[in-house]
């Protein structure tokens, strides 16, 4: 029986030549107690998609009715969880919760009420924070009072506007794993937006592509033949999902590409910047220094140590970091949240100080920051008053004085229409959205061509289609420059993808090297032939079962896994921890 469906749902923004036509013939069927995952990009309107579902706002064309009836407003019937928590900062988690209870149940008894509410503060595992407020609550444990919030409304159907994507790897899975116990105990009917095609397949009946937009339309629909319940660990050898795995992730390309706006007529001029050691003004002295430095140690950690000071004492994050990069070698650094990865990328970068220990980079020692290093952070600090071409001129500027204007101009072109801003580079930061600032501060990056390129976790607020984008936009530019680069993820395919090793960090405090995977693949490499090489999944389960066994911590790595509220408490405290150490 068809419980939600919409006929021909389009919507529209502005009017005249400042109409923006976001969706058009959305066309959905949605079975009672079926779970749907739409896959949707950056800008094709999904959380359009999602407000008009929830009758927050109203269709231009085409109608969406649920259960038979036309929607007409918000109702405590259909539940919506966002990526962004919207809580009562002065509230517990208890009583956000009890504040929408209490609104849609307000004639039941004040002890039923109370028992309803810590029903689903017990399902979403937070019983050991009842008390605390979101400024207390680490960023998992606020999207689950968002999720325990809505789910204590009792919706019949529950709508999730991409409530996982802005989180550490390990507390999406937990999520991950609850949203999946949730919908099966619940028996919900659930929509889920999602920018992760394993998250999709792992939890969803059915995985629907959103194309890009503007006039954003539904893709082909795939069909998640695999048993319940679905582990994520054991279907990396599973054919059925490795070949929906293979075949959306195509799709999802081919799309982009079509959509893609980049322009391939734009070169690089023949220059070098200031900061390269075959700068001719620095030829000389650099000749006999180069000699001496030895290819495989051009970037060196030397039982680098990080120590934050503590109430409690002196809280050591990093201990004995122990590291040694080739020059034009590409490594990933992947591990659980409070880990250090981010603590180890902003040492070398210089703009945290070293406890103890050294970095050696290109025979200097790494004691300040410079435009030797060029930065890549999740949230790209641009000026928002300068337009994208300014803001990346402003480092090309200080790395190629003794170039022309048109030599500075052409590069700062080049870089921003390889990232996709053709047609945006006089905007405004403050006018762009968020995938295009990153891409822009992704751009800023590649135009100093530093000596070291530093990316810490880049691509993971984008959705899957900017993402992909970028990994290749980073490959071309790497293959074209050979920078060493470091990049932190929690993406298993992005590590494999992009590096020559991957570096797994074990967990902190006190974190170390883990492991070392050398990725052997052929490049140039494809996310499309990834998918087909033979070595990949192998790879991949390698990875997966070092994050697996660390996932409560090295002493209990060969452990059974602890109670769900242990867990918990062990994952609010490991973020708390990655708080102090990024602080």
């Amino acid at each position: 029986m068809t419980f939600c469906q919409l006929n021909n749902v389009s919507k529209h923004y502005g009017s005249g030549n400042h109409l923006t036509e976001v969706l058009s013939d959305i066309n959905l069927d949605i079975k009672e107690g079926e779970f749907v995952a739409i896959v949707g990009f950056s800008g094709s309107g999904k959380t359009t998609l999602v407000s008009a579902i929830a009758g927050l706002i109203e269709p231009d064309a085409g109608e969406i009715l649920f259960k038979g009836e036309r929607v007409k407003g918000a109702s405590p019937e259909r539940g919506i969880v966002f990526q962004s928590y919207s809580l009562m900062p002065w509230l517990t988690v208890y009583g956000n919760i009890s504040l929408a209870v209490d609104q849609v149940f307000g004639s039941w008894p004040k002890a039923k009420r109370r028992e309803h509410v810590k029903k689903y503060i017990d399902m979403v595992g937070l019983s050991h924070a009842t008390d605390r407020r979101p400024a207390e609550l680490s960023g998992g444990m606020r999207q689950r009072v968002a999720v325990a919030r809505a789910l204590a409304m009792q919706p019949e159907m529950l709508l999730l506007d991409e409530p996982l994507s802005a989180l550490d790897a390990l507390t999406r899975s937990k999520l991950q794993d609850e949203i999946n116990d949730i919908s099966q105990i619940e028996k919900k009917t659930i929509l889920l937006i999602t920018n992760d095609v394993d998250e999709a397949i792992l939890l969803a009946d059915r995985v629907i592509p959103l194309n890009p937009g503007p006039r954003a339309s539904l893709g082909p629909e795939f069909v998640i033949d695999i048993p319940r319940p679905r582990d994520r660990t054991a279907m990396n050898h599973d054919e059925t999902f490795k070949k929906l795995r293979k075949d959306i992730t195509e799709y999802l390309l081919r799309v982009g590409m079509e959509a893609s706006n980049e322009d391939d007529s734009l070169t690089l001029p023949d220059i070098l910047p200031n900061t390269s050691s075959d700068f001719p003004n620095k030829a000389a002295e650099k000749a006999s220094e180069a000699k001496s430095i030895a290819l495989d140690r051009y970037v060196e950690f030397s039982q680098v140590d990080k120590i934050y000071p503590t109430p409690k004492g002196p809280l050591k994050v990093v201990d004995g970091f122990d590291l040694k990069l080739r020059k034009g070698e590409f490594i990933s650094l992947i591990g659980h949240s409070g880990c250090g990865k981010s603590t180890v990328l902003s040492m070398v970068a210089g703009l945290n100080d070293i406890s103890n220990g050294g970095i050696i980079l290109d025979g200097k020692e790494v004691t300040t920051a410079g435009p030797d290093r060029g930065v890549v952070f999740q949230a790209p600090s641009l000026f928002p008053w300068l337009t994208a071409r300014q803001n990346v001129a402003l480092g090309v500027e200080r790395v190629y004085p003794h170039g022309s204007r048109k030599e500075r101009k052409e590069i700062v072109e080049y870089y921003l229409s390889r990232v996709g801003l053709t047609d945006a580079m006089d905007k405004k930061a403050s006018e762009l959205s968020n995938g295009m600032k990153q891409r822009v501060g992704i751009a800023r990056a590649f135009a100093l061509s530093p000596k070291l390129l530093l990316l810490d976790e880049p691509f993971g607020m984008l959705d899957s289609l900017t993402r992909w984008e970028l990994q290749e936009v980073l490959m071309d530019v790497w293959k074209r420059t050979q920078v060493t680069a470091i990049c932190v993820t929690h993406d298993v395919d992005e590590a494999i993808l992009l590096a020559d090793r991957v570096i797994m960090m074990t967990n902190g405090p006190n974190a170390k090297v883990g492991k070392v995977l050398e990725v052997d693949l052929p490049r140039p490499r494809t996310r499309k032939q990834l998918l087909e090489h033979p070595d990949y999944y192998r790879l991949r389960e390698e990875l997966l079962g070092f994050l697996e066994e660390y996932e409560h911590g090295p002493a209990k790595a060969s452990a059974t896994h602890n109670t769900e509220e242990k867990t918990s408490e062990t994952q609010d405290s490991t973020e708390e921890k990655e708080a102090v150490a990024t602080a």
